[in-house]
């Protein structure tokens, strides 16, 4: 059972969402076999003050 975790910062809609739960899905059960029923795919959002690169939050920018 494949679980797939995807980290991204937050401001998507609920259908770009559900398009990349869909072609995640897609994508795991095409390269590793799995049935689609049995993948599961965690959408972590984060803000942009709890997100840093090069040592700035982007919230900061």
């Amino acid at each position: 059972m494949p679980y797939v975790t995807v980290k991204m910062l937050e401001g998507r809609s609920e259908e770009q969402k559900k398009a990349l739960v869909e072609k995640v899905t897609e994508a795991v059960s095409e390269t590793t076999g799995a049935s689609k029923e049995k993948i599961v795919v965690f959408i972590e959002e984060m803000s942009r003050n709890h997100y840093a690169v090069a040592g700035k939050r982007l919230s900061d920018e």
